[in-house]
C-alpha cells in the first residue's frame, strides 16, 4: 500500500477545488470548509487504477491558487496602507503650512487675537442639536451673518483670515482651505499665542526663555485630536439668526443655558472666558458672580499662575476641540492629491 498526504491551510478558498468523484476506488478526499484543504489518498503505488495523480493535483492546484490570491490580497492591503500614509503626510504638511501662515499673521496683529477667538466661538455655537444644523461651518464669513449685532467688531478678524487664506491657497496642491477649517485653526493659533505670551511674562518678558518654558511645560501634545478634525466643509447659506448671544451683554444664566444646549456646563463656561470678549479678567469677574461657575473660574485663575498652567490649558484645548467639531462631518481625505505618475519607459538606466 502507498499513501500520499497533502495539507494546506488556505482560508475560504476550498470551493476552488472540484468535488471528488464518489466512485473512486480505495481513495478518500476530505474537504474541510473551515478553511483547510486536507487531501489524503491511499492505494497500491504499483496499481495505476488505484492511484490517481489528478486528485493530488486538484488539491495542489487549489492551494496554489489560494496562496496566490492571499499574496495578491496582502499586496493590495500594502498598497492601500501606503496610499493612506501618503494622504496623511500630505494633509499634515498642508496643515503645518496653514499653521505657519496663521502664526505669522497673528504675531503681527496680536490685538486681533480676542476677536479671532470670538469669531471661532460664534461660528461654532450656531449648532442646534434638535435640527442638527449650524456649527463651525464657516457661515460666519457670509455678509448676512458677519453683519449681525453679535458679530460686531469681528470684521477685522475675518479680513485677517481672508488674507491668510489667499496666501495658503496660492501654493496649495490639495485645493483651497475651507473657511470652516481656517477659522477654527485660527482660534487654535490664537490660543497657543496666549499660552506662549503667558510663559514669556513668567520669564520677565524674555521671549527666548519663555519659548523654552512653553516647550518644556506647555500643552502642545494635547492638540492631537483637534488636528485630526481637519476637513470641515463650508456652508453656502448663513445659519439662522438668534442662535448666538451678545456675550458682553448676556447674563451669566443666559451663557450657561446656551452652553448647556450645546452639551457643556459651568466648567466649560469658565474655561472659555477668553472667547467672550477682549478683557478676560473682566469677563471672569462677571462669571464668578454665579455660584456654579465661580469655583471653576477660581480654579483656572490659580492654574494660570503656575508654571505649566496645566489644568487651564488642557481643559481649554479639550473644550475647543469638542466645540470646533459640533455637527460636522470631517472629510479625512481633504487636501490630499494624486501624485504624478512616473513613466518608467522613459527612464534612462
Amino acid at each position: 500500500m502507498g499513501m500520499v498526504s497533502f495539507i494546506s491551510t488556505v482560508p475560504s478558498l476550498v470551493s476552488l477545488a472540484p468535488s471528488p468523484p464518489t466512485s473512486a476506488p480505495m481513495a478518500t478526499a476530505r474537504y474541510i470548509h473551515s478553511g483547510t484543504v486536507n487531501c489524503r489518498l491511499e492505494g497500491d503505488c504499483g496499481d495505476e487504477d488505484r492511484f490517481s495523480r489528478r486528485r493530488v493535483l486538484h488539491c495542489v492546484g487549489a492551494a496554489t491558487i489560494g496562496i496566490d490570491l492571499i499574496a495578491r490580497s496582502s499586496s493590495l492591503i500594502e498598497v492601500a496602507n501606503a496610499a493612506d500614509l501618503i494622504q496623511r503626510r500630505q494633509r499634515s504638511e498642508f496643515q503645518s503650512k496653514v499653521k505657519d501662515v496663521l502664526y505669522r499673521a497673528l504675531k503681527a496683529n496680536q490685538d486681533l487675537i480676542p476677536s479671532i477667538l470670538t469669531l471661532a466661538l460664534n461660528d461654532a455655537v450656531t449648532y442646534d442639536k434638535a435640527t442638527k444644523t449650524g456649527g463651525p461651518n464657516g457661515s460666519i464669513r457670509l455678509s448676512s451673518e458677519i453683519s449681525r449685532p453679535e458679530n460686531k467688531n469681528l470684521a477685522a478678524a475675518l479680513s485677517l483670515l481672508e488674507a491668510a487664506k489667499k496666501e495658503i491657497d496660492s501654493d496649495s496642491k490639495g485645493g483651497p482651505i475651507s473657511y470652516a477649517d481656517l477659522i477654527q485653526l485660527g482660534a487654535q493659533s490664537a490660543v497657543k499665542s496666549t499660552f506662549l505670551a503667558s510663559a514669556i511674562r513668567k520669564c520677565g518678558g524674555n521671549e527666548e526663555k519663555g519659548s523654552l518654558l512653553y516647550s518644556a511645560y506647555g500643552s502642545s501634545g494635547q492638540w492631537g485630536l483637534f488636528d485630526k478634525q481637519f476637513g470641515r466643509s463650508d456652508a453656502e447659506e448663513a445659519d439662522p439668526e438668534g442662535r448666538v448671544l451678545q456675550w458682553e451683554k448676556a447674563t451669566v444664566e443666559e451663557i450657561k443655558n446656551k452652553f448647556t444646549a450645546l452639551g457643556f456646563g459651568p466648567r466649560q463656561v469658565a474655561v472659555m472666558s477668553a472667547f467672550f470678549g477682549p478683557d478676560q479678567l473682566a469677563t471672569e469677574a462677571r462669571l464668578a458672580s454665579d455660584p456654579q461657575v465661580q469655583p471653576w473660574v477660581q480654579k483656572y485663575q490659580r492654574s494660570r499662575e503656575t508654571v505649566s498652567q496645566t489644568d487651564y490649558e488642557v481643559d481649554l484645548i479639550t473644550t475647543l476641540t469638542k466645540l470646533s467639531s459640533l455637527g460636522q462631518q470631517i472629510n479625512y481625505e481633504a487636501y490630499s492629491y494624486a501624485l504624478p505618475k512616473v513613466d518608467f519607459g522613459k527612464l534612462k538606466l
